[in-house]
């Protein structure tokens, strides 16, 4: 059977600065206090739990096994484990609580046969052997510690940086085949030999929350892996934690061994740490949880606290006198044990016939009498009474009889008597099975009998502990500090003294004695569920059903263990939580929204249906529809108070990605409140707020106005749009956002040249278009047409502006007169750069864009000063926005290299024919760029006589001339010219700029 992995951690609100979720605390005194947020919505939900906990019970089973890294040993996994198989009643005082009949018993296979045929291929168990304990889909959660999965005494194994995964997936397997469909592993962990696994029943499974796993090594050096243990804690229904301790403390009986176990145990609780859990109410705990936060532990592994004060061959002879009789004469492992018992007592027949009962007691009670008190007279005279049958407590040859005089030898029970290990409340079911360590592979009943032959001990155990046993345990430390300081007190002040009564002294306190009321008694309250206050405030109970091992598994030298608990616990019911969060949630709902400030954002939507055809009317938020390039597109916005307190708004910044700007708006676009308003606190925010009283409304422009050349490259290559979202904050209230949208049409601006002469597919070819011509790329123009249609308006609309002048203007001074570089740059010109001129040269780029006549950007009225104006200045943006130039970092370092081989040849630089044709044929390397640039210089040559027509004193011509041709020079020699000034030099950087200069000025100089 397969099962999915899942493993859920508890839920808790991250409490962040996000748009829209309310802030913890007014922002001033005069707010209305705030009543909600995530966390106290939890609280609220917290205080009507007992509307959606709700009582369950569940079946825990815990299992533990040292495999002692033996190949066959997962076979049995199922068998035992899940199906509760392999126990033998008749080595075990634990009542089963069914009455088997005797048919069944029949059936059950023999011991001698079953170790027969044990194989490692199959599960070592007894055929037709009954499920004695719960298993299967009886229990919810199934948890099983192995220890030496791999051979720890291995220094390779234990040294190994990390964990062998083979082992694990191999024993994970086994356990999953034998689990009911259905069931999940929701957690585990390996710390080289030492695996945990947590399996969960389906119902169980969503109820689980908050899963930590974690590892301590005490091996080598106090660090290693090769003894430790492995650790998980986990939430129950969000409300109950539970935490299983898997270990494998330090083995042998030689000294220093008991207080090296101590030790690793000791380690285990002060190093192992989870992580944080996050309550019911979204508070995450300020630390990760220790052993001993929880409210259910269970410490299960091979502990290997050993059997002393007792020789081990003596343990072995008191056991083995109960084994032997699960053997038919002439079994091998009769054999061994009859041999064994012979050579002990010296009698050479003892292994050939079968011992009596009379000779097994006496047998039995001459080793028990070494290790116990002389019996009374009183006491001899009753066993010598046989006419009354004794039951298994004074029988002195029963089970129970053995393993009552063995347990006080057992150093575990001893350490947590004199509280050296597990005496703060640890606990452990009454012990009614035999010495799980050390037997014959392979055997039911046969202690080591290799040449060791190591004495028989109760290693692997399985303990537990409640909050509650905890809590006691701490209880009974402080009263027992607090009259220990009485005592030495009422001592200081004379109470030893005889004639002191006795009766003044209120506590005695003996040091000697102290620890003996915690004498292991198994058998108290055993029936009795336990009721534990959890850590969430529940009342639990959990009870021991069953606590046995499984002597009939033959594959390992350690006999399984496992224990049955049931849990009785509250738990958290998804549905009838989430019913009570709604209702929540609506109430404080409605409460916020009483007392939170309310506004309400009114978008003004008269422009959508003018850029229907372009933009989105449909669009929720703000739709400025159709934008070009340096054209402002506004919308208008109204912020209205509705709610019944003042309301303090603004803009805050927005959420933005690592590439996008921060800030409450985009670089694009801009807001513009009707009113002023003061700086957000605290002071060193940007950003203006602006309180509304209730009913008072506040009026927002919205303008987008893309001029960046940059983002006009973008947006014409679509790798950019026109969208944002805005954030309006209302401090205290629920923020707004605020779509922005518009549709961007391209433009012809900030494009690269040889981009500009791609003639668009379907276009009617006209001979006036700029010389279009095929080539192999398609049909190109041979230039840009932007340039080809300015420079060609300029100089119409400049010979009109000239002529036009004369006849309309009177004696006011024409604007070539004051700026030598009109009409490219005006300074006192007619136009100025007023409302006019901005709306005339927005009007010149759409007729570009949209390739109709630049005529139809003027009215009639338009006077020809100010046409000229327009159009000469969006040339100068469109060579501007270039995106290589009219002249390219190529083509310029080519030209001024040339020209720099002139200057060291000193030719004179009065043959302007030559140069110019040099420069010419230096940039024909580029066709589009050749042509460009002759657009733009016979441009100007043309510029320059017609501006000089309108001069009467012939005799100031010359210097005109001059002032015309270095103004043209200057601005646009910058303006074609894109390559960087070298960084040399300022002389270098003066002879480079003079050189871009030339290029223009040798086609303006007069004899052209």
């Amino acid at each position: 059977m397969s099962s999915s992995i899942r493993s859920e951690v508890s839920p808790g609100p991250q409490m962040r600065e996000t748009p829209g979720a309310f802030p913890s605390t007014p922002a001033d005194p005069d707010s209305p206090p705030v009543v909600s947020s995530q966390l106290s919505l939890a609280q609220a939900v917290h205080e009507r739990r007992a509307e959606y906990i709700v009582p369950q019970k569940i079946r825990i089973k815990v299992g533990t096994w040292n495999v002692a890294a033996l190949s066959g040993t997962e076979k049995d996994i199922g068998s035992w484990f899940v199906d509760g198989k392999g126990i033998s009643e008749s080595l075990s005082t634990l009542s089963f609580g069914h009455e088997e009949k005797e048919s069944d018993a029949e059936d059950v296979e023999g011991v001698g046969h079953q170790e027969a045929r044990r194989s490692k291929k199959k599960p070592t168990v007894p055929l037709n052997d009954p499920a004695l304990i719960p298993g299967g889909d009886d229990v919810g959660l199934y948890i099983l510690g192995l220890q030496e999965i791999i051979d720890v005494s291995s220094a390779t194994e234990a040294l190994r940086p990390y964990n062998d995964p083979w082992p694990g997936r191999r024993w994970k397997q086994a356990v999953e085949d034998a689990l009911p469909r259905g069931y999940v592993k929701v957690a585990e962990q390996q710390l080289v030999g030492l695996f945990l696994f947590i399996y969960a029943a389906p119902k169980i499974v969503p109820t689980i929350s908050s899963v930590s796993t974690t590892s301590v090594g005490t091996g080598l050096m106090g660090y290693m892996g090769n003894k430790g243990a492995v650790t998980t804690r986990i939430v129950l229904g969000q409300t109950t934690r539970l935490v299983f301790i898997n270990c494998h403390l330090a083995a042998g009986v030689e000294d220093g061994s008991l207080g090296r176990r101590n030790w690793d145990a000791a380690q285990v609780l002060k190093r192992t740490k989870f992580d944080p859990i996050y309550n019911d109410v979204g508070e995450r705990e300020a630390s990760g949880e220790s052993i001993g936060d929880e409210d259910f532990a269970f410490w299960f592994g091979d502990l290997n606290y050993r059997l002393e004060g007792m020789p081990g061959d003596d343990v072995r002879r008191l056991l083995v006198l109960h084994t032997k009789n699960e053997y038919r004469q002439g079994e091998k492992s009769r054999r061994k044990i009859d041999m064994e018992l012979a050579v002990h007592d010296g009698a050479s027949d003892h292994h050939s016939t079968d011992t009596d009962s009379t000779s097994h007691s006496t047998h039995h009670t001459s080793i028990l009498s070494r290790y116990t008190h002389p019996r009374s007279s009183t006491d001899t005279e009753s066993t010598s009474i046989a006419s009354e049958p004794l039951d298994l407590v004074s029988d002195p040859a029963s089970l129970h009889t053995t393993l009552a005089s063995l347990l006080p030898h057992d150093q575990l029970h001893q350490q947590m008597r004199q509280r050296k290990a597990f005496y703060d409340g640890w606990r452990e079911g009454p012990i009614d099975f035999l010495p799980t360590y050390k037997y014959d592979v392979g055997s039911v009943g046969m202690y080591d009998s290799s040449e060791k032959k190591r004495g028989p001990s109760w290693c692997d155990r399985i303990l537990f502990r409640t909050r509650r046993d905890k809590l006691a345990y701490e209880e009974k430390v402080r009263a027992e500090e607090a009259a220990k300081k009485r005592d030495q007190e009422l001592r200081s002040h004379g109470v030893d003294d005889p004639a002191v009564s006795d009766e003044d002294v209120l506590f005695e306190y003996d040091p000697a004695t102290d620890g003996d009321d915690n004498d292991y008694n198994p058998d108290a309250d055993a029936d009795e569920p336990d009721k534990v206050t959890t850590v969430a405030g529940f009342e639990d109970k959990i009870h021991l059903e069953y606590y046995t091992s499984h002597q009939r598994v033959l594959s390992s030298d350690h006999k399984p263990l496992d224990a049955v608990f049931t849990l009785q616990y509250e738990a958290v019911d998804p549905d009838l939580k989430a019913k009570v969060h709604q209702e929540v949630a609506r109430e404080l709902d409605k409460a916020e929204n009483e007392a939170r400030p309310a506004v309400t954002v009114v978008v003004d939507h008269q422009h959508d249906h003018d850029d229907a055809s372009q933009g989105s009317p449909s669009h929720e938020g703000v739709e400025f529809g159709a934008v070009r390039f340096d054209s402002p597109t506004a919308r208008n916005i109204t912020i209205a108070n509705t709610g019944r307190v003042s309301a303090t708004v603004g803009f805050t910044d927005r959420i933005v990605s690592a590439d996008q700007a921060a800030g409450a708006a985009p670089p694009w676009l801009h807001i513009q409140f009707d009113r002023a308003g003061i700086k957000e606190n605290p002071p060193s925010a940007s950003h203006d707020v602006y309180t509304l009283q209730p009913g008072d409304a506040l009026n927002v422009e919205l303008t987008i106005h893309v001029k960046d050349v940059a983002l006009v490259r973008l947006l014409n290559e679509k790798n950019a749009t026109l969208e944002d979202v805005l954030v309006l904050r209302i401090h205290n209230g629920r923020d707004h956002f605020l779509p922005i949208h518009a549709t961007w049409l391209p433009s012809s601006f900030g494009r690269s040249i040889d981009n500009s002469v791609k003639k668009p597919e379907g276009r009617r070819r006209n001979s006036q278009e700029g010389g279009g011509k095929e080539g192999s790329g398609g049909v190109k123009w041979s230039a840009p047409r932007g340039i080809f249609r300015l420079t060609e308006a300029v100089e119409d609309l400049v010979e009109r502006a000239v002529a036009e002048w004369g006849m309309k203007s009177g004696d006011r001074q024409p604007p070539w007169e004051e700026d030598a570089g009109w009409p490219f740059i005006t300074k006192t010109g007619l136009g100025g750069e007023g409302k006019e001129k901005r709306k005339l040269k927005e009007q010149v780029r759409h007729a570009l864009d949209e390739d109709t006549p630049i005529s139809t950007a003027f009215t009639i009225e338009t006077e020809a000063v100010l046409r000229a104006e327009a159009v000469a200045e969006t040339l100068l943006t469109f060579l501007t926005s270039l995106e290589d130039g009219v002249i390219t970092d190529a083509l310029w370092a080519e030209l001024e290299y040339h020209m720099m081989q002139r200057e060291k040849a000193k030719k004179a630089s009065s043959n302007h024919e030559e140069e110019r044709m040099q420069i010419l044929d230096i940039l024909t390397a580029s066709p589009a760029h050749s042509t460009s640039f002759t657009f733009i210089t016979s441009m100007l040559v043309k510029l320059i006589p017609e501006i000089l027509s309108t001069s009467i004193d012939e005799a100031a011509k010359p210097s005109r001339r001059k002032r015309l041709e270095e103004a043209y020079t200057s601005f646009f020699s910058d303006v074609i010219v894109r390559a960087a000034l070298p960084s040399s030099g300022a002389k270098e950087r003066r002879a480079s700029l003079g050189r871009r200069r030339r290029v223009i000025e040798v086609f303006l100089v007069g004899d052209v």
